[in-house]
């Protein structure tokens, strides 16, 4: 059978272990698509992180011609950032200027340069003159120059290319299919009913039932009963039926993918969590491309598409008769050469080009202004330094930068940036709980579980609360679920859902601030412990605890990341971080975007706990770091909804770390009150001096029509990687990612490396997600988050049949409707440390190098000397 495929397929003429490893190409066709994690775990991710290998140019212009998706920002979005300020033209000349020096055009400079900068003008993109008799006939003269301006077609999906050649919605249909089996068999207990037999997998539980589906038609499900038991079998046999080339059944599969990258990317998500369910993209691809043989079965064969698209050359002589001067009579006295010159400019210098180059303007302008306000700060570094009563470690989150601001402007207090899970690559266990949770970045596996529990006589009394609460929300849904339960159940709660939802929308401030009291005096949870010492059980895959040596190598690994290895203040604050919104599907969103939703509250108490072992600060003490004994390490979370420090872990203290800690308790009012204020008045509607910022937060907080409790990471450009002294007393407008690095104590660049290929990685990943729900609110946004529509427990659709969103909502970017807020720049890393620490940086770390020289992201160095460099 496979000899005749593959003959049928063309594929004789290729070796045999490439006909037959279909494996191979769906695993190289998944890198278009990221996996999706459910909503509840939301990470951040960089849409395009399996494509990196490419210049980001490159990527924009497959995915315009693919799938009509604009990588670049839009002429709105750069027209608002110009009129704004934020691009600065003489940085937009000289981009364009760099682009022609490395062009080679049969034509005088001079043209070439007032064509260029005519179509840059963004109030006039569009081509003003419309088509005429004339234009036609010149069309026709030069027609012979056609051919050698040509661009690759995209290869289209069949039920793609029958929809453009007959108009029938194939994709459409097929796409409906797709996406009430993936809900099926995706759904995590939101459904009354689950999909019968999912463990034997996508295709086979799909191949059972869908000969019971009554949208088919019973032809198509007498089609459907003779598939193929295997998965992979029964894709090669739709790619034998659809006859698709070999040397197209990547981009072929890519195309399948790219229609629904949500549930494509949930798929291959699911693929990567669990081993039994590696091949379920391999399913999700079968199912897809069998139903599509289906339903363009009558349509079949399908002309076979061009390998080339031939260019409007109409479009290109009327670009020269508005931006360059050129009426079309004129093109009839050109010589060949001439014509062929300008034809290829105006192609060459289309609507991507001009917008990359508005875009590295914009980025540039952006880069000035950030080194602008490094440079005039540098006398800080100069300054004497104060006597420091407590030390500060945030996590790099943007949002940190503001808080720690205002933070060391109220008082001697030193603050310190470093990857908000601190290093350690722990799965939580909190008390009560049965669920744990990858407390770390999803790049990442755990390597050790860490339990919260407790030994007070109370502990009883909690756990039973706990599954009292538990009991009646799985009550109140079994019977929303059931048929007859579901008449009788308005009738139950309805008295008491009546008066939540008054209380929740006429006072939503004063309603959560009191059931959060009344939930936790309820609960009376008892005080407790954490699970340090290492312990091995048959009942856990992973270890429970550290081993003496991993307590000492995560600590010390932890503060010398931090560059916190000496001068140690009486006390040190470990600050996870964490957000409090409600009736908001991408709440875990707000948490770390890195860590799947996870607080790091947890691990700031542990690794403050660490620190505070007398034997950890012992061998430490052998290894160079030496703790001082009066020195206590406490833990607090930053709650970035509110800019509140709450406190987690607050050992006996010695009599400085007490002073220390009264003076910190008394300021936080003052600090939060600041950092409100700032942080709120960027938020639409909200701005008056006459509202109280601490109530105002706590009322976005908890109202549940609040469609933007806070900003989270929006408007994030800038990952800086030095020693605080570079940007204390800078506002950065809290658009940074702040990282502690003293080139001084890394000689060998270990440390640096490893900032670069961890934190500075997530950094990106947060950047791109950005970036991309931005650009590209529609495939890779989330849309409204008014009109969203919570699926399977697992992800967000706009309605009842559309892909699974895999972005940020709109409310997330943009200010109103019409003006964003997020300014989609790609990371400009700024490193501080001398330029052959870059240069051993940049041999060591390929990938790195690989994402600059491509234009994924951006460097600049600031020398030993305080020298400013953009690294090219």
């Amino acid at each position: 059978m496979y000899t005749s495929l593959a003959k049928v397929l063309k594929w004789e003429k290729e070796p045999v272990e490439l006909q037959l490893n279909i494996y191979d190409l769906v695993h190289v066709a998944s890198k278009t698509i990221v996996p999706l994690g459910p909503i509840n775990t939301f990470a951040a991710r960089n849409p395009w992180v399996g494509l990196e290998e490419q210049t980001f140019e490159q990527v924009a212009r497959r995915f315009k011609y693919a799938c009509d998706i604009d990588m670049m920002p839009n002429e709105s979005i750069l027209l608002s950032a110009w009129k704004n300020g934020e691009i600065h033209q003489e940085l937009l000349e000289k981009s364009l200027s760099q682009w022609l020096d490395f062009q080679k055009f049969e034509m005088p400079r001079e043209d070439a340069e007032r064509f260029c900068r005519a179509s840059l003008n963004l109030e006039k993109q569009s081509i003003n003159i419309k088509p005429s008799p004339e234009s036609k006939i010149i069309v026709k003269k030069l027609s012979r120059f056609q051919s050698q301006i040509t661009k690759n077609q995209p290869v289209q999906t069949s039920s793609q290319r029958l929809e453009k050649l007959s108009g029938v919605m194939t994709t459409k249909e097929l796409n409906s299919h797709i996406i009430k089996w993936c809900k099926l068999f995706l759904d995590r207990s939101h459904a009354a009913w689950s999909m019968p037999k999912r463990e034997e997998g996508f295709y086979r539980a799909w191949k059972r039932l869908v000969q019971h589906d009554p949208s088919l038609s019973k032809k198509q499900r007498n089609q459907l009963k003779n598939l193929h038991k295997d998965a992979d079998h029964a894709l090669k046999e739709a790619l034998l039926a659809l006859g698709i080339p070999y040397s197209d059944i990547q981009e072929y599969l890519e195309a399948h993918l790219l229609a629904l990258p949500g549930w494509a990317g949930m798929m291959l998500w699911r693929s990567k969590e669990s081993p039994p369910e590696n091949s379920l993209l391999m399913d999700y691809l079968a199912v897809r491309l069998c139903l599509e043989k289906v339903l363009v079965k009558p349509y079949l064969p399908l002309p076979q598409p061009s390998i080339e698209q031939n260019v409007n050359l109409e479009s290109l002589i009327l670009s020269w008769e508005e931006w360059g001067n050129l009426p079309v009579k004129a093109w009839s006295q050109l010589s060949a050469t001439e014509i062929q010159a300008r034809l290829t400019l105006a192609d060459r210098f289309d609507r991507v080009l001009r917008n990359r180059l508005w875009l590295e303007a914009w980025e540039k302008t952006y880069e000035n202004q950030l080194m602008q306000t490094i440079a005039s700060k540098k006398h800080t570094m100069m300054g004497k330094v104060k006597h420091v009563k407590a030390q500060f470690v945030f996590c790099i989150d943007v949002r940190s930068e503001l808080f720690r601001r205002k933070l060391e402007e109220s008082g001697p207090f030193e603050t310190l940036g470093t990857a908000g899970f601190f290093g350690l690559p722990i799965e939580t266990n909190k008390l009560g709980s049965k669920h744990t949770h990858h407390s770390l970045p999803v790049m990442f596996k755990p390597q050790l579980k860490v339990k919260e529990s407790s030994t007070e006589p109370k502990l009883h009394r909690y756990q039973q609360r706990k599954q009292v609460g538990k009991t009646i929300n799985y009550t109140f849904k079994t019977m929303k679920q059931n048929v007859l339960s579901s008449m009788l159940l308005p009738e139950i709660s309805g008295p008491w859902q009546s008066i939540q939802t008054l209380a929740r929308s006429f006072t939503p401030r004063l309603t959560g601030v009191v059931s959060r009291k009344f939930r936790e005096k309820w609960l009376h949870k008892p005080s407790t412990e954490l699970s340090l010492e290492y312990k091995h059980t048959v009942e856990t895959e992973l270890p429970i605890g550290f081993t003496e040596e991993q307590k000492v190598q995560y600590v010390h690994q932890a503060l010398t990341m931090m560059g916190l290895t000496d001068h140690f203040a009486s006390l040190v604050v470990i600050c996870g971080h964490g957000s409090h919104s409600t009736n908001n599907p991408y709440s875990s969103a707000l948490d770390c975007g890195a860590c799947g939703g996870a607080s790091s509250g947890f691990n700031a108490r542990v690794l403050a706990s660490l620190c505070n072992l007398p034997q950890v600060r012992l061998s430490l003490g052998k290894r160079g770091i030496s703790i001082p004994k009066d020195t206590v390490f406490v833990a607090a979370e930053h709650i970035t909804t509110l800019d509140e420090l709450r406190w987690l872990y607050v050992p006996t203290l010695s009599d400085e770390a007490k002073d220390a800690f009264e003076q910190i308790k008394v300021t936080l009012t003052k600090v939060r009150k600041e950092a409100n204020a700032e942080r709120i008045s960027k938020l639409p509607k909200v701005g008056s001096d006459k509202i109280n910022p601490i109530i105002e937060a706590q009322r976005l907080s908890e109202d549940w029509s609040e469609v933007r409790p806070e900003w989270g990471l929006a408007r994030n450009a800038a990952f800086i990687i030095g020693d605080r002294k570079l940007t204390k007393d800078c506002h950065l407008d809290g658009r940074a990612f702040l990282h502690n690095y003293n080139w001084e104590k890394d000689q060998n660049g270990v440390i640096l490396e490893n900032i670069i290929t961890g934190p500075t990685t997530v950094a990106q990943w947060i950047n791109l997600q950005y970036y991309a729900s931005t650009v590209a609110p529609h495939y890779y946004g989330s849309g409204n988050k008014a009109t969203q529509t919570v699926t399977s427990g697992i992800g967000v659709m706009q309605g009842n049949a559309s892909d699974l969103l895999s972005g940020l909502p709109w409310q997330s970017v943009m200010k109103s409707d019409q003006e964003i807020y997020h300014a989609p720049l790609r990371l400009l890393v700024v490193i501080h440390a001398p330029k052959e620490f870059i240069e051993r940086l940049l041999d060591r770390v390929p990938a790195f190098r690989q994402k600059i020289q491509n234009g994924w992201i951006r460097l600049a160095v600031i020398d030993a000397e305080g020298n400013w460099m953009s690294w090219t």
